[in-house]
């Protein structure tokens, strides 16, 4: 068996585990990253892609800011469109300057990865049977196969950032871990087009047939989204009915707007929010995606991750700097505080804009009420904006 020692043991090269080793080795501090797929697989997955400006500004932290700031798309408003009427919502007016900034997720694991091995940190891909081990001793292992060979490394700390279906989180003991689930009856159908997007900002449309949202990565390219359900069969979605839809639901008035192009991938995204609690087991955190899930309406599944690793790594920067470990002792209390606030916006956005199970019922005549008065009100709209350019660390 290979052995070898670390002072941080990161389970996944997501962004969550990524953006903490390069944060980490920044000051010093000791990581190895694990990775159960290939390299071309993690950098090649289309995810989430509206950055909040605290994100935007970790990456900066991070030494790899350069591109984002020179790519990405800033954002100082959104549009919504009810019922195929389109009216606007000024983020930067209504929060004091602040912005989104549109730029892939994709992007942010190149552009980590890159600078990751460029300053000679590891990550070792196709690492499978990860198994974290030994978490309420002193000195954690990670057991992992590579290469045919069994392999284990010991650790100070072990993270968790293996995402939903990872190991980590299923090594806490049931007697310790809470989890809190909801599951929607509706999902989204995604396509990736090669065509601008109809809107240099992005639109979110309420509709009678359902909810649509129309986003771009990068500006060449549409990521365009129409509510379906979960069990929806992509074969019955040729993309001349796709873009019938997507016509359809943005309204007549706009419906023009819409550039077709040749559609790059088409998928299917279940809905959930998901919290688990606690995020800490002996000397094991969790962070990102394998401590919450919120639905993707809110934009706000990568920005949880970056939030995450904030709040972790300076519990590391104090605990090997200082020898204090009072921000690793109340790292999951400060994280998920900012995760609940962030799973209720998520939540809200979700049932306000999508169509509800009776199309005529009451539940659809409280959803337009709401966004009645959403698109009425000042207080509203600054609540809304103030959610989603992102609360403060």
């Amino acid at each position: 068996m290979a052995t070898r020692r670390t002072q941080v043991g990161i389970v996944g090269a997501g962004p969550a585990g990524l953006l903490l080793a390069q944060l980490l080795m920044q000051r010093g501090i000791a990581t190895i990253v694990l990775e159960q797929r290939d390299r071309r697989y993690v950098e090649n997955r289309i995810r989430a892609g509206v950055l909040e400006q605290g994100t935007v500004d970790l990456l900066g932290e991070a030494g790899v800011g350069h591109r984002v700031a020179v790519e990405g798309q800033v954002h100082g408003g959104i549009e919504i469109s009810l019922n195929g009427q389109r009216s606007r919502i000024d983020l930067a007016r209504l929060t004091g300057g602040k912005a989104v900034t549109v730029y892939g997720q994709t992007e942010v694991i190149r552009d980590l990865i890159n600078a990751r091995l460029k300053a000679g940190g590891e990550i070792i891909f196709e690492a499978e049977e990860v198994t974290p081990l030994d978490l309420t001793g002193d000195q954690p292992r990670l057991s992992y196969r590579h290469n045919g060979e069994v392999c284990e490394l010991t650790c100070d700390f072990i993270a968790g950032c293996d995402g939903f279906h990872g190991v980590c989180r299923s090594q806490i003991p049931k007697s310790v871990l809470r989890t809190y689930e909801r599951v929607y009856p509706y999902a989204w159908l995604g396509i990736l087009a090669e065509a601008p997007s109809p809107s240099h900002e992005l639109i979110y449309a309420s509709h009678p047939r359902g909810f649509a949202l129309f986003s771009m990565r990068p500006p060449t390219r549409s990521r365009l989204y129409l509510q379906c359900t979960p069990d929806t069969d992509l074969a019955a979605w040729p993309d001349n009915r796709v873009w019938d839809e997507l016509r359809l639901r943005l309204g007549p008035d706009d419906a023009g707007m819409l550039n077709e192009g040749p559609v790059l991938e088409k998928s299917i995204t279940p809905m959930r929010s998901f919290v688990a609690e606690p995020l800490r087991h002996g000397r094991m955190f969790l962070a990102g995606d394998a401590a919450h899930i919120v639905p993707p309406t809110g934009a706000k599944g990568l920005n949880l991750a970056a939030s995450d690793v904030r709040y972790l790594s300076w519990a590391f920067f104090q605990h090997y700097e200082t020898g204090d470990s009072t921000r690793l002792d109340s790292y999951s209390k400060t994280a998920l505080s900012r995760v609940w606030k962030a799973e209720r916006f998520s939540w809200w956005m979700t049932l306000v804009l999508h169509k509800a199970s009776e199309e005529d019922g009451f539940e659809a005549r409280i959803r337009m009420a709401e966004l009645e008065y959403l698109l009425s009100s000042q207080a509203a709209m600054t609540a809304l904006a103030e959610n989603y350019v992102g609360l403060p660390f």
